[in-house]
């Protein structure tokens, strides 16, 4: 029996205006919102620009991005409001993302077209034009260097939280004001073909995978600041109390360029196990494999299987730091 063709919801027909200057998030919730009345559907766009804010995938949906369809991040911080998140191993209210998958099933981002974050708003923010000013150098004069990754608040290209069955497929994410691609406490989740790049901002980090299980990220090319693919479990006292294991991970067949290449922590308080990590190519990223943690943080690191991986003009092909960047992972308050 053929598969029945789900309904089609244009987000055209709800408002949206696709030439980069008329805000589109009403017009776009609106339609996703209609497809999840309707028990489920496809939010489709035609060619152009649609500048927006926060948007929210709900269940059954599929938000399709053609090739020739950008979704445009507007630089507006109240266009992001505050959600429960966690951020760098912490539970905290924080920003949501450009697109949003927060406690639903069966979600799918799917198409050739392009995420566009428009971070050097936030890039600037946290460390200025210059990469000497901004936050992290109010902070560090202060210092509390350790509190502005926190402080200093950016949306994500996408958060999948708190979900199942989510499919994120073939898509461009570029210029995340902060990670791009962040799966955290979800399960049953596939990324395949994403192309992540144009990323330079701090904490420009490709796809984060934090206390989640069943993941399976495939095909990807990552180019970043910071952690191109990087597992997660929770930092400190904080990722003690959640205690959520990351585990029954695959990442194989991906391909990553500059960044800090394939990462195993820092947060890892609710343990890391069951990963298997192959046929990947490396080229002029900082590091091949990374394992980093603080005497702090706790949890175990175990069953982890990497094989078939090819480096080039990588200078550190397997990193081991377990005593991390004690400044930042030892934090102390000043008396005043």
């Amino acid at each position: 029996m053929a598969k029945e063709k789900q309904r089609e919801f244009k987000v055209l027909d709800y408002g949206a205006k696709p030439d980069g200057k008329i805000l589109c998030t009403n017009s776009i919730q609106n339609a996703i919102d209609r497809a999840a009345t309707a028990g489920g559907g496809v939010v489709a766009f035609s060619k152009g620009i649609y500048l927006t804010g926060a948007i929210f995938l709900k269940s059954n949906v599929e938000m399709v991005i053609d090739e020739g369809v950008e979704i445009r991040g507007v630089v507006d911080e109240t266009a992001y409001p505050t959600i429960w998140s966690r951020v760098a191993g912490i539970e905290m209210d924080w920003p949501s993302g450009l697109i949003n998958v927060c406690g639903q099933n069966n979600v799918k981002i799917t198409g050739a077209g392009l995420i566009n974050g428009q971070g050097e708003y936030w890039w600037d923010k946290y460390w200025g034009e210059d990469k000497l000013g901004g936050m992290r150098k109010d902070y560090t004069a202060k210092g509390v260097r350790w509190a502005v990754d926190y402080d200093c608040e950016r949306p994500r290209n996408i958060i999948v939280l708190n979900s199942s069955e989510v499919i994120l497929e073939k898509f461009n994410s570029i210029r995340s004001p902060f990670w791009n691609i962040h799966i955290c406490y979800s399960d049953k989740v596939h990324v395949d073909g994403l192309k992540i790049r144009e990323n330079k901002g701090s904490s420009t980090d490709g796809i984060d995978i934090d206390s989640s299980s069943n993941v399976l990220v495939e095909n990807c090319y990552i180019e970043c600041n910071d952690d191109n693919l990087c597992i997660k479990s929770g930092g400190d006292a904080d990722g003690l109390r959640v205690n959520r294991v990351a585990e029954n991970i695959v990442i194989r067949g991906c391909e990553t360029g500059l960044g800090g290449g394939i990462t195993i922590g820092s947060e890892t308080s609710g343990g890391v196990r069951n990963v298997e990590i192959y046929n990947i190519k490396a080229k002029g990223t900082e590091n091949g494999l990374r394992f980093k943690s603080a005497r702090t943080r706790g949890g175990v690191i175990e069953n982890i299987h990497v094989h078939d991986v090819e480096m080039i003009d990588v200078p550190n092909p397997f990193s081991f730091q377990l005593n991390w960047n004690p400044s930042y992972s030892y934090a102390v308050i000043p008396e005043d």
